[in-house]
């Protein structure tokens, strides 16, 4: 049975659970599940010309690379792409053909994610 275990969080990661403190600052990181590891941050890595990526996203899940801390910042941007999942069945195929046309970092739903957690990280009313 480890030897099962092993090759499933080989290739897909294996179960992540995000700090108690970065869930009560921002409770809708509970929305997404969350992956360490697996083939896809590291096929994700090469097709962009890298050993692995941070994080990439599909439907709900989220895969984070293996040595990639988990910032805040890039779970709420991979949470982002959870929500594009959401809002549209074509989004698999928009996203690849916005990253055709534009390139990654230009890409209109990258552009998106990185506003969102940007706006998500800015220091709330109250705050000290």
């Amino acid at each position: 049975m480890a030897v099962l275990a092993r090759l499933a969080n080989a290739c897909i990661g294996a179960p992540e659970q995000l700090p108690d403190e970065v869930l009560e600052r921002h409770p809708e990181l509970a929305n997404a599940r969350w992956r360490r590891g697996g083939l896809l941050p590291r096929v994700a890595g090469w097709l962009l010309g890298q050993r692995s990526v941070a994080g990439i996203t599909l439907w709900r899940t989220v895969f984070l690379g293996r040595s990639a801390p988990p910032s805040v910042e890039l779970l709420l941007h991979e949470l982002r792409h959870v929500q594009q999942f959401e809002a549209s069945r074509a989004f698999p195929i928009q996203y690849l053909w916005e990253t055709l046309k534009s390139g990654y970092h230009r890409n209109r739903f990258e552009c998106d994610a990185r506003e969102y957690a940007a706006r998500a990280m800015a220091p709330r009313p109250g705050d000290s």
